[in-house]
């Protein structure tokens, strides 16, 4: 039997229960199928029990401060979709650069999301660099794909015109230098990535 919306006590801690068992964030048709009434999800929200993260989206409010809400918000909201880019670099600590917005790879047939927040900029990847270098990281305790280094610097040189020769080289030196990956998974990347011609050149001045 689903939880149905009294106000008691019980309905609140059965429902505040469900979030703890999914890493404490539910989008709301999640919420309803796993048996919180629509109405007890909003009279939450109203007491402030949880907090709302993004249009459909909710978090218990008495986890921890998010680390990075942004990465989150867009986990959840697009399951399908790999942090990409200056994303991925300010994930894995190879920029200075802060994104002002979440940089996304799908799909190339797949629907393009649309968030009111965070911002998001959408990246078409072809099958084969789609799949490549997917990585998967618990952030906040939820599930967040993140291509790996080796796959970030190569899809940065690949979209260079877009992130910038700049930002492409630093990010390359600090690959070198954090020893994050080796230098043949790199260019095992940059194939995949067909800028195996463009990186070499960088990789050999810089080693």
């Amino acid at each position: 039997m689903g939880i149905q919306g009294s106000n008691d006590s019980a309905t609140f801690e059965r429902a505040a229960k469900t979030f703890r068992r999914h890493g404490g964030v539910l989008r709301t048709m999640q919420a309803i199928r796993l048996g919180i009434h629509p109405r007890t999800l909003y009279a939450m929200r109203d007491r402030g029990d949880i907090e709302q993260l993004a249009r459909g989206l909710y978090r218990l409010s008495d986890l921890p401060p998010l680390g990075t809400p942004d990465l989150v918000t867009v986990a959840k909201r697009v399951p399908s979709g790999v942090i990409c880019l200056i994303s991925a670099l300010s994930f894995h600590e190879l920029t200075t650069e802060i994104p002002h917005e979440v940089h996304l790879a799908i799909g190339r047939g797949a629907q393009a999301p649309r968030l009111e927040h965070p911002p998001i900029r959408v990246y078409r990847f072809g099958e084969r660099a789609f799949r490549e270098g997917v990585g998967r990281h618990k952030v906040d305790g939820i599930d967040v794909k993140v291509y790996g280094p080796a796959k970030t610097i190569a899809d940065c040189f690949k979209f260079r015109n877009v992130v910038g020769m700049d930002a492409c080289i630093d990010a390359l030196k600090q690959y070198l230098k954090s020893r994050q990956g080796s230098v043949d998974e790199l260019m095992r990347c940059a194939v995949v990535c067909r800028v195996a011609a463009v990186i070499r050149p960088y990789v050999e001045a810089l080693l």
